[in-house]
């Protein structure tokens, strides 16, 4: 059986920049999840915006706890963009190859983010909810991976697996428009330089441009269910400052978060505000996660081609050797 290098390298480049990218926004997305979080009156709020956030780690004392959860996150993080990567580069060749056409277009190209955005979803979902606990828990009490996991039933591993399912839109909708933008620019150099498509590439600004405006138009589209996403798999408020719940919770069950309980709360407690509330940490943070992670893959594709390449030849090598010995 061959090996779709081309979806490999995509998979490999793509999985790099988000390791790149998710370690060097941590301490910002810990910020940015705590105050999401947090779902009270205006008159009892415990973080006004997301400074106070900082501001409480650094009074604390537990500034390194704003990378509580960075090694689950992490691995979320690559395995979420290897598998995402792989998948979407397989399917558009797949459906190239199928219907004859030479280029893809936008409803297509959404159905088959979506797609690979869905087994994406489904690989990762007990590592996306166990760094999102890890990440909203008071500074300095956070769990452990396996404990984390453990602590309930394997159910509540897969908690906001339909919203994150829901949530697919959001890279279907960014990758869409990167892709479609990058390809017009791209056509535009071709047509300006008069040279063929490998010689032709994305520069690292223009790369970093298209993927803040790319991700900013799925951020803004999706926002309440990001939010809603985010509450129903944060850590339970009462673990943080309350040990004297753990006693009664082993006779009283925790009651558990759905999207309709998440959705009545915040229209109690915030009114129409709190379903964009942290929107503005939000676009910061994954605009320019996005950003960054598109800039390095687009740098390094080409290279992890390379090495690829050279692998497949020394296997090739290797596989000839042997029969020959």
């Amino acid at each position: 059986m061959s090996i779709d290098l081309g979806s490999l390298s995509e998979a490999t480049s793509g999985a790099v920049g988000a390791l790149v990218s998710t370690t060097v926004l941590y301490p910002l997305d810990t910020c940015k999840a705590k105050f999401q979080a947090e779902l009270r009156a205006h008159g009892q709020r415990r973080y006004r915006n997301l400074s106070d956030v900082l501001l409480e780690a650094i009074s604390t004392g537990q500034v390194f706890s704003l990378y509580q959860g960075l090694g689950t996150k992490n691995l979320q993080s690559f395995i979420a963009q290897f598998v995402y990567f792989y998948g979407y580069s397989h399917f558009k060749r797949l459906y190239l190859e199928r219907t004859g056409y030479k280029s893809i277009g936008t409803k297509a190209n959404l159905i088959l983010a979506a797609a690979a955005g869905a087994c994406t979803a489904i690989a990762t979902q007990p590592l996306d909810t166990a760094s999102s606990r890890m990440q909203t828990s008071a500074f300095g009490k956070s769990k452990g991976l396996w404990r984390t996991l453990t602590e309930g039933s394997w159910s509540d591993a897969f908690d906001g697996l339909g919203i994150s399912l829901l949530l697919t839109s959001n890279p279907a909708i960014q990758y869409t428009v990167f892709d479609q933008l990058k390809q017009r620019m791209l056509t535009s150099k071709r047509a300006n330089n008069d040279v063929g498509s490998s010689a032709v590439a994305l520069s690292a600004l223009s790369a970093f441009v298209l993927g803040a405006l790319s991700k900013s138009v799925a951020t803004v589209l999706t926002y309440p269910a990001i939010r809603c996403k985010v509450m129903i798999q944060a850590a339970d408020a009462n673990d943080e400052v309350d040990k004297k719940v753990k006693v009664d919770s082993k006779a009283k069950p925790k009651s558990r978060k759905t999207i309709s309980s998440v959705l009545c709360s915040i229209w109690r407690k915030e009114g129409i505000p709190g379903f964009f509330k942290g929107l503005q940490a939000q676009i910061l943070k994954t605009v320019l996660s996005s950003a960054l992670l598109l800039m390095i893959k687009e740098k390094i594709s080409a290279t992890t081609w390379v090495l690829l390449l050279a692998m497949r030849r020394l296997l090739m090598l290797n596989q000839a050797r042997l029969k020959n010995a």
